[in-house]
């Protein structure tokens, strides 16, 4: 299961209106170490300013692996933290990560870390099964 969602949260879905607050604590709760994957970019991106910030560090074990795919593969969840940062997300392999300005700045360079270039650049073989 990707969330832990409150039975509150869930009746709030099933009448049709969710409160996006609510989500995206839930998906903070649910996901902890892509949250603080996530949020600890987000702050190096205000401090340091640039383009973009990513991680290049695999996650320490499956679970936290997982928590990333499961918070970038979902449309939902991804729209969610990148209006809650007010950033946007780029994922290359199991473990980058990269938040980047919502303005039109760094346009060029997410281009260029989304493209199938930059995948293919960013191989190695110890990544192959992660």
């Amino acid at each position: 299961m990707s969330l832990d969602v409150s039975p509150a949260l869930l009746e709030q879905a099933e009448r049709g209106d969710v409160d996006e607050a609510a989500f995206v604590d839930c998906v903070r709760t649910s996901l902890p170490y892509a949250w603080e994957m996530i949020s600890s970019l987000v702050a190096q991106l205000k401090v340091d300013g640039g383009e973009f910030a990513d991680n290049q560090t695999p996650p320490p074990d499956e679970q936290a692996r997982g928590q990333l795919l499961r918070a970038l593969a979902s449309d939902a969840i991804r729209g969610a933290l990148q209006r809650h940062f007010g950033v946007r997300l780029a994922f290359q392999n199991c473990h980058r990560v990269a938040v980047f300005p919502v303005d039109s700045s760094s346009d060029e360079r997410l281009s260029r870390f989304t493209s199938i270039r930059g995948q293919l650049l960013n191989q190695s073989p110890t990544l192959r099964d992660c």
